[in-house]
């Protein structure tokens, strides 16, 4: 008698770690703790990564989890401090902003390291990832005030990049 698909904990919670990470997301989202939000936390924790199992292409490789802490440690640094600096910039009377476009070369080549550096640079405030072209292995990047390009290619390679490919490779 073969195993049913449908009693795998592989089936039902495909990605539990992300599922956690979707509950304690809708929690903070919601800012109310409560049984009621945290029953529909885990539900929308567990719904979504099955409903969208059947897209994601391979599971990411998480090779050292030590860097990967100090990364999230880094990125929420870095999202609070571009925090104070976008608002001091949009409250200053004379606001002196020099928006501007630039492409960061890619060093990464595993496609999910990409998306979490595309989704890092567009959650840190200031900076937006607007599009990887894949041929060149560049990122299309627009930064609310651009001062030196070359310096914010080499704060997006330094923080967060290199780290990456330590998580990853």
């Amino acid at each position: 008698m073969t195993p049913s698909p449908f009693r795998s904990r592989q089936f039902w919670l495909p990605h539990p770690l992300f599922s956690l990470f979707l509950a304690l997301l809708w929690l903070l989202l919601v800012n109310d703790f409560s049984v009621a939000h945290a029953l529909l936390g885990l539900a929308l924790g567990v719904a979504i990564p099955f409903v969208t199992h059947a897209f994601w292409a391979e599971e990411a490789k998480i090779r050292r989890p030590l860097p990967l802490l100090r990364y999230l440690l880094v990125l929420l640094v870095d999202i609070l401090r571009s925090n104070l600096v976008v608002a001091l910039r949009i409250l200053r009377p004379a606001r002196h902003l020099q928006p501007g476009f630039f492409l960061y070369p890619l060093a990464l080549d595993d496609d999910f390291a990409i998306t979490i550096l595309a989704s890092t640079i567009s959650l840190t405030p200031g900076t937006v990832s607007i599009h990887h072209d894949a041929k060149a292995n560049t990122l299309l990047v627009h930064a609310l005030h651009l001062e030196d390009e070359a310096e914010a290619i080499a704060t997006i390679r330094e923080r967060y990049e290199q780290p990456l490919e330590e998580i990853f490779r």
